[in-house]
């Protein structure tokens, strides 16, 4: 509970994006995130968040939705940092080329496969999965008993995107019935990826000294 605790702390008190200048970016997946769902209570203590808002959770497009992100993250006066979740990480390493400059880093939990043969007809519009190198840091985080995604998948995504990889035994679809809370071993990761993706984060810009007065 400690660990829990001092980890929120660590958002109040400075914000570890606001500290870096990040822009962090809440993705969610199909049907949105729910109050329980750990993307939501990270939003709870992260006022400089944004997140994502689709026309249709129930029946997505994926035209659409990539077009949010693309708004959002293109509206972003700071590098950005996407914390996505899965059909969120299908959205995120989709992300236009023009714009992937844009973003420091993603961490990119419980990505879909939409490419299995139960994917629900919905959903099927955002095959093929994008297999694309992301140019940023990025961490998937996955599970060895995902219902919507194998563990081998998962790391094929994490392989082909160049993203580093962290399974969390027996954790489902790491959403709101897996149980997480506040999911403190997510945020020492959000911690992590924040150092990483530092070296992208323009330094301030330097004061311009006023004019002086004097003999005017």
């Amino acid at each position: 509970m400690q660990k829990t605790i001092n980890s929120f702390e660590l958002l109040k008190r400075g914000g570890i994006m606001c500290r870096m200048r990040l822009q962090p970016i809440i993705v969610p997946g199909w049907k949105n995130s729910g109050p329980d769902h750990w993307q939501s209570r990270w939003q709870a203590v992260m006022p400089h968040a944004r997140r994502i808002e689709q026309h249709d959770w129930d029946n997505p497009c994926a035209a659409d939705w990539i077009s949010s992100l693309t708004a959002s993250v293109d509206e972003a006066r700071s590098p950005v940092l996407l914390i996505a979740h899965s059909l969120g990480c299908l959205i995120s390493a989709a992300l236009p080329v023009p714009l992937r400059a844009k973003v420091a880093g993603a961490l990119l939990v419980a990505p879909a496969d939409v490419e299995r043969p139960d994917t629900p007809p919905s959903l099927r519009g955002f095959a093929p999965v994008p297999r694309q190198p992301l140019p940023f840091q990025s961490v998937v985080v996955a599970s060895d008993n995902d219902p919507y995604c194998s563990l081998d998948r998962a790391m094929a995504f994490a392989a082909d995107w160049g993203s580093r990889i962290v399974v969390i035994p027996g954790a489902g679809h790491l959403n709101a019935d897996s149980g997480l809370a506040d999911w403190p071993q997510g945020l020492k990761l959000l911690g992590a990826l924040r150092r990483r993706a530092s070296w992208r984060i323009p330094p301030p810009p330097k004061r311009i000294p006023p004019i002086p007065l004097y003999g005017l």
